[in-house]
C-alpha cells in the first residue's frame, strides 16, 4: 500500500521518522506493509489507485481493480415521502408571497430550495459526513482512523489541514464531490479490505473552523451548509469553547438527528475525570438547545473516544455504519433546512388568533354606509311625505283654500320676512312658495337674508347642508320620492329636488326641473358624508387585519384604502339612484275619500243656502233643518280626515321602511364591491399561503 505524506515529511531525522513510522503501525495494525513514494519516478511507476493515495495491494494481472462496495437499491424512507410535499410546498408558498414579502424575508426559503434540488439532483443513497472541529481537536487523526489508513496529514503544525479532504466508501461519488468543491487530488479511497458496514458514506475531512489562516472558517461554514451530517470533534481543553457553541452549535441546534458529538483524547485523561467532561459536554449542549439522542429518542450522538490509541473508534464505526444504512441523512439534513426556513418565516405567515371578517363586522360596516348617505333619514322622510300627501288628498275641502290664504299673508309682509320664509332658488331665481312647514322649519333654523340680499338656503334646498321636512303642494296629492340623507351634516336626497320635478320640486323650494343646483347634474351631488365613510372603511380595515401578521396586515390596510373614494362616488351615485326611483301608485281609497270630503263640502254650503233661504222667507220648512246640514258637513270632514290620518300611518310606514331597506341595500352593495370585495381576497390569499406554510412547518411548529 503507498502511503502519502507531505514533502516535510521526507525532511525529517531519521530518528522522528522511524518513531513516526512506530506510531502507524501501532494505530492501523491491520494496514499491509508500506511502499514509500520517493519522488516523481515512483509516482509514476504506481497505479491509479495509489496516486489518489488509496491503498493498491497486489493482484494478479487481468483480474479489475478492486472498488468499494456498491450501496444496495435505493427505497422509499418515510423521512423521503414526508419531506417531497414539504419542498413542494414552500415552493408554492414562495411564489404566493413575492409580492406581499420582501426579498431578505424569502431569500433563506429560495436557498433551501435550490440547496434541495441540487442535492436531488444526485444519489441520496450516498451519505455526506464532515469532520469539523478547533484546532488540535484531532479531526486528521480520526480520519485517517476510521478510513485504516494515512490519507489526511496529521501533526503538531498549525494549521495542518488546508483543504478538505475526502474518503469515499463509494464509486459514485464524483459528483457529489464536485458539488462540495473537493479537489480530485484530495479524494481518497479507504484502505482495504473495506469496511462493508460504511458502504454509501463520503468522509470529509474539513479545516479547523477557528483557524488564523486566511479562508479556512468560509470553506468550513460553505461545507456546513452542504453535508448531510456533521462529527464534531472536541478535546478536553477546548470542548467549551465558546466560538464553538455560540457560532455554530447553538445555531445548528435543529439539526441534531445529523449531528455526532465526540470527545477525542480521553487517553489525555483519567477515567473518572473523563466521565466529568462528557457529563459537561452534555450540559453545555443541552443548554445550547441541541436534543441528545438518548433512551431511544431522535437527537445528537454524544460519546467519547481516543483516535489515537482507537478507543471508542468501534462505537463511533458503528454508528456511522447504522446511519448510513438507513440512506435516509440527506432528507434527515433537507427536512432540517425546511424546518429552520419555516421557523423563520413563521412570524410571517402565522396570527394570532383566528383573523378575518366575521358577519357581526360585516353587518356594522354596511350600518355606518347606510348611516353616511342617510339611509333612516331617507326612510322616515318618505314616511312623513307619504302622511302628508295623504293628508292632502283626504283632509277636507277647506284645507287648500287656508293654504292659499296663508301664502299670500306671507307675501304680503315682504321685505326680510318675505325673505325668510319663501326661500328661493332654482337656476332663474324663481320665486317658487314654501308651504307653511317648510317656512316655519326655516323660522326656527334662524334662516336670514345675506348681506348682498341674496335669497336665503331654505333646509332641504340644495347646498342646505342640512335635512329638510319635505313638503310638496302638488294639487294631486302624489308621494313625494325619498332618497338618500346624512346624519353627518349632508343634504338627505329623499329632499325632493334631488331628482324630482313638478309639483313636488316646487314644493321643497325649487322650480320644477330646476334639478339641484345651477350647472350640477343630480348624479355628481355628493350625498354621502366622507368623513363616515372613511370611519367605516378605516374600523372594518381594522377589524379585518386584527391578529395578522406585519406584511398580510399592511395588505388588507391598502385593499381597503383604495376603496374609500370610490365607495364615496358610488353611495352619491346610489342616493341619486334611489331618488330618481318611480313613485308608488296613490291608493284607490284616497281618491274615494276625496268625493266624499267634497259631498260633504256640497252638503254644507246646501245647508248655508237653505239657511239662509230659509231665515229670507224665500224657503220654507224648520229651521233646524239646514242647521243639521251645516253640522253634518262640518263636522264630518274634519272627522273623516282624522280617520284617514289614522289608516295612513300603516302604509307610511311601509313606504319609509321600503325606502330606507333601497337605499341601505344599494349602499351595502357600493361597499361589498368596493371595499369588502377586495378584503376577501386579500383574506384569502393570507389563508391560502397559511395552508402552504402549515404543510410546510410540519409537525415542528403546528
Amino acid at each position: 500500500m503507498t502511503a502519502v505524506h507531505s514533502a516535510d515529511s521526507r525532511d525529517e531525522p531519521e530518528g522522528r521518522t522511524g518513531r513516526r513510522h512506530e506510531r502507524e503501525e501501532q494505530q492501523f495494525p491491520d494496514r499491509p506493509p508500506q511502499t514509500w513514494d520517493d519522488g516523481l519516478i515512483a509516482r509514476r511507476a504506481q497505479p491509479e489507485s495509489s496516486r489518489r493515495g488509496g491503498s493498491a495491494p497486489a493482484r494478479d494481472h487481468g483480474r479489475p481493480p478492486a472498488r468499494p462496495p456498491a450501496a444496495p437499491p435505493r427505497v422509499a424512507t418515510p423521512t423521503g415521502n414526508a419531506l417531497r410535499p414539504r419542498l413542494e410546498a414552500l415552493r408554492e408558498l414562495v411564489g404566493l408571497s413575492r409580492a406581499r414579502l420582501d426579498r431578505r424575508t424569502l431569500a433563506e426559503a429560495g436557498r433551501v430550495l435550490e440547496e434541495a434540488e441540487a442535492r436531488q439532483r444526485h444519489s441520496l443513497d450516498l451519505t455526506v459526513v464532515a469532520l469539523a472541529g478547533a484546532t488540535g481537536s484531532g479531526k486528521s487523526t480520526l480520519f485517517n482512523t476510521l478510513a485504516r489508513a494515512p490519507l489526511s496529514e496529521a501533526g503538531v503544525r498549525r494549521p495542518t489541514t488546508a483543504a478538505p479532504v475526502a474518503c469515499t466508501w463509494t464509486d459514485r461519488a464524483d459528483g457529489l464531490l464536485d458539488r462540495l468543491g473537493i479537489a480530485p487530488r484530495a479524494r481518497r479511497l479507504p484502505s482495504r479490505p473495506y469496511d462493508p458496514g460504511l458502504g454509501g458514506l463520503v468522509l470529509l475531512d474539513l479545516p479547523d473552523h477557528d483557524s488564523a489562516a486566511p479562508g479556512h472558517r468560509e470553506q468550513v461554514d460553505r461545507l456546513l451548509g452542504l453535508v448531510d451530517a456533521v462529527i464534531w470533534v472536541v478535546d478536553p481543553e477546548k470542548y467549551a469553547d465558546a466560538v464553538l457553541h455560540e457560532r455554530y452549535l447553538r445555531p445548528l441546534a435543529g439539526y441534531a438527528e445529523v449531528t455526532f458529538v465526540v470527545l477525542n483524547q480521553v487517553d489525555r485523561l483519567s477515567g473518572d475525570a473523563a466521565d466529568q467532561v462528557l457529563d459537561d459536554l452534555r450540559r453545555l449542549l443541552d443548554e445550547d438547545g441541541l436534543a441528545l439522542g438518548e433512551h431511544g429518542e431522535p437527537g445528537a450522538a454524544v460519546l467519547a473516544l481516543s483516535a489515537l490509541t482507537g478507543e471508542g473508534v468501534g462505537e463511533l464505526r458503528q454508528m456511522l455504519g447504522q446511519f448510513t444504512a438507513r440512506r435516509s441523512a440527506a432528507e434527515l439534513r433537507l427536512a432540517a433546512d425546511v424546518d429552520g426556513a419555516s421557523a423563520r418565516l413563521r412570524p410571517a405567515y402565522m396570527a394570532e388568533g383566528r383573523p378575518g371578517l366575521t358577519e357581526r363586522t360585516r353587518q356594522e360596516f354596511e350600518d355606518r354606509l347606510a348611516e353616511a348617505v342617510g339611509a333612516q333619514a331617507a326612510g322616515l322622510a318618505a314616511e312623513r311625505a307619504w302622511l302628508r300627501d295623504a293628508e292632502r288628498a283626504c283632509g277636507t275641502a277647506w284645507a287648500p283654500v287656508r293654504r292659499r290664504y296663508e301664502r299670500k299673508r306671507a307675501a304680503a309682509r315682504g321685505g326680510a320676512g318675505r325673505g325668510a320664509e319663501t326661500g328661493v332658488t332654482g337656476a332663474g331665481g324663481g320665486g317658487a312658495r314654501v308651504p307653511r312647514a317648510a317656512r316655519a322649519d326655516a323660522a326656527r333654523r334662524g334662516a336670514t337674508t345675506g348681506a348682498e340680499g341674496k335669497a336665503p338656503v331654505v333646509a332641504g334646498a340644495p347646498g342646505s347642508g342640512r335635512a329638510a321636512d319635505p313638503a310638496t303642494d302638488s294639487a294631486s296629492g302624489s308621494v313625494s320620492s325619498p332618497a338618500p340623507g346624512s346624519a353627518a351634516g349632508f343634504v338627505p336626497a329623499s329632499v325632493p329636488w334631488l331628482g324630482s320635478s313638478g309639483a313636488g320640486a316646487s314644493a321643497a323650494g325649487v322650480p320644477a326641473g330646476a334639478g339641484p343646483g345651477p350647472g350640477i347634474p343630480s348624479s355628481s351631488r355628493r350625498t354621502a358624508s366622507r368623513p363616515l365613510v372613511e370611519q367605516a372603511v378605516r374600523t372594518l380595515a381594522y377589524e379585518a387585519s386584527g391578529g395578522l401578521p406585519g406584511p398580510w396586515a399592511q395588505a388588507v390596510r391598502e385593499a381597503a384604502g383604495r376603496g374609500t373614494e370610490g365607495v364615496a362616488q358610488a353611495l352619491d351615485e346610489a342616493a341619486s339612484a334611489a331618488a330618481g326611483a318611480a313613485r308608488p301608485p296613490r291608493p284607490r281609497w284616497w281618491a274615494v275619500v276625496a268625493v266624499v270630503q267634497v259631498a260633504l263640502l256640497t252638503l254644507q254650503l246646501a245647508g248655508v243656502v237653505w239657511l239662509v233661504g230659509a231665515v229670507a222667507g224665500v224657503f220654507g220648512g224648520e229651521w233646524w233643518a239646514p242647521g243639521l246640514l251645516i253640522t253634518a258637513g262640518g263636522v264630518g270632514g274634519p272627522i273623516l280626515a282624522w280617520g284617514c290620518r289614522l289608516a295612513a300611518r300603516g302604509p307610511a310606514r311601509r313606504h319609509g321602511s321600503e325606502a330606507e331597506r333601497r337605499l341601505r341595500g344599494a349602499a351595502a352593495g357600493c361597499g361589498r364591491a368596493r371595499v369588502l370585495e377586495p378584503v376577501v381576497a386579500e383574506l384569502l390569499r393570507y389563508r391560502e399561503v397559511r395552508t402552504q406554510f402549515v404543510i410546510v412547518a410540519g409537525d415542528a411548529q403546528t
